[in-house]
């Protein structure tokens, strides 16, 4: 590092707006310089722009992972998910939303949840989606990408949130999320339906589509299998088959592509795979089947790598949310506080690998913020069109090729921003974070919307939590630390501000002006 460099701060160090509708960011100028002539260099080498691979599992949690400080230690070795982590950069704060269909938006669209609308995970036909938004798959489709989305979408059954009408030529999954095409059929969790032939015919006749389906762009989703229980169990291996095929088709075709290949591991309920079924140490179904998610990422690897086009390709393997405490055990591991459904640590700090072998350091870790909304600029900057970034609405990712790209690259990113459904929850800087809003992580007697325990607690006072000293957020450091009160709240005041030039929407709920016909 330079001299100014080694001056840098994350919380004493000012950001840049480059634009009125891009979230501030640091700039890192030798770094940047570094990434372009990474690229430059790339492109000349291998003559095509790089793809992208996203490994989205759902509901996996931080500490799943052996390079977490999970795997054989808590019951289910991940030798190729650690294999990638010692290739690449491990994020030790990557960021989610609190659960699955907002992180997914998110991802999407580089937006936060109380922009791009999804504030919750739509439910059993519930109208949610992404009209009107802008995706990742539509703007690297119009950068000449070839797109292909898999497995659990969970963005909106309604036509115009479906993958294929927002920017994909290809989809092949399920349009909503795994217990809503299981959970009635099990006679373990609803006898009252399972054995009553009037419950049961209730259930198929709700607006939801129990099967998972293929779709092409611009098309009708087409049924290609009613999910009963029996097929759940083998979704994710004819998931990973079909992204396979995917990849060695690829291999064959000049253009550069997307593929989103989202996991029905390890949501529950956690049917494992017969191959899997007891192969665990810990014999658990959650473990199982974690098994199975990571044999399908050394798979993908595998085609990758004896198609040639191992070095074409960006990985980024992610989380959607913690892990779903409220099905204990069948559920994921974090060390931190709470789980899915709060802004507490356990709910919203996900793994995060990223794999490009001759473009990505290998050994790097680093605990530099990076937020699933920075997916979105950072591939447009990677594919060499961060041209095509929307002006019209506000963009909360920032672009972080610099940051993965760079040896010891920092974060660009200065705030990360904590939404609890519509309500503005914290604030994390550097290694500290205050609190202002939360749910309760002591109270089994509520859920909400999602299945999500606890009551929200909002505080007279802010609390502030060192993550470094303190990961579980067990005490409040506000008192002894008051010297960083004004820079946490003009982060806060600048974040809310841009609101009101860019509204936020409201697409879910009984206000949403999009409703069911009863």
């Amino acid at each position: 590092m330079g001299e100014g460099m080694s001056q840098f701060d994350s919380i004493a160090s000012p950001t840049v707006r480059t634009a009125d509708n891009l979230e501030p960011s640091f700039v890192h100028g030798d770094q940047i310089g570094v990434a372009k002539q990474k690229l430059a260099d790339h492109l000349a080498r291998r003559k095509k722009r790089p793809n992208v691979l996203i490994y989205m599992m759902d509901d996996v949690g931080w500490g799943d992972f052996g390079c977490y400080g999970g795997g054989v230690a808590v019951g289910a070795p991940t030798p190729n998910f650690d294999k990638l982590a010692r290739g690449g950069l491990q994020l030790t704060s990557c960021y989610s939303e609190p659960s699955c269909s907002p992180s997914r938006a998110t991802l999407m669209t580089g937006r936060v949840p109380h922009r791009h609308g999804l504030h919750r995970p739509p439910m059993y036909g519930e109208p949610g989606g992404l009209k009107g938004e802008l995706t990742i798959a539509q703007l690297l489709s119009d950068a000449g990408y070839v797109t292909q989305a898999v497995g659990k979408w969970h963005l909106g059954e309604n036509v115009e949130s479906q993958a294929q009408n927002v920017g994909f030529d290809d989809f092949y999954g399920f349009l909503s999320v795994s217990d809503m095409y299981t959970e009635w059929r099990d006679a373990n969790f609803f006898p009252e339906i399972v054995y009553s032939d009037a419950r049961t015919e209730w259930i198929k006749n709700m607006p939801f589509n129990k099967c998972f389906v293929h779709a092409t762009k611009g098309g009708t989703s087409q049924n290609v299998e009613e999910v009963t229980i029996p097929v759940l169990s083998e979704l994710d291996e004819k998931w990973c088959q079909y992204s396979t095929g995917f990849i060695e088709r690829m291999a064959k075709d000049d253009r550069p592509w997307f593929l989103y290949h989202c996991t029905r591991g390890a949501h529950f309920d956690n049917y494992p795979n017969e191959r899997f079924f007891g192969k665990s140490p810990a014999r658990h179904p959650y473990k199982d089947t974690l098994l199975e998610l990571d044999e399908i990422m050394g798979r993908l690897v595998e085609t990758l790598r004896n198609t040639g086009q191992l070095e074409d390709t960006l990985i980024f393997i992610t989380s959607d949310n913690g892990p779903h405490m409220e099905t204990w055990p069948d559920s994921a591991f974090t060390p931190f506080r709470c789980a899915k459904g709060s802004t507490w640590e356990g709910g919203v700090r996900v793994p995060g690998l990223l794999y490009w072998p001759g473009m990505i350091d290998a050994g790097r870790q680093s605990d530099g913020l990076f937020d699933l909304n920075d997916v979105l600029p950072t591939m447009l900057a990677l594919a060499g069109e961060t041209g095509r970034l929307p002006h019209d609405r506000y963009i909360d990712g920032i672009d972080q090729s610099s940051f993965i790209l760079a040896p010891d690259g920092l974060s660009n990113r200065k705030y990360h921003y904590y939404w609890l459904t519509t309500n503005f929850s914290a604030l994390r800087c550097g290694e500290y974070k205050m609190v202002l809003t939360a749910t309760s992580d002591d109270d089994s007697g509520s859920a909400g919307p999602g299945g999500f325990t606890g009551v929200l607690q909002r505080y007279a006072y802010a609390r502030l939590y060192n993550l470094y000293l303190d990961p579980k957020e067990t005490h409040n450091y506000m008192t002894r630390k008051l010297a960083y009160v004004e820079a946490f709240q003009l982060g806060i005041r600048s974040h809310l501000a841009t609101f009101r030039r860019y509204p936020p929407k409201n697409v879910m709920g009984l206000n949403a002006p999009d409703k069911r016909q009863s």
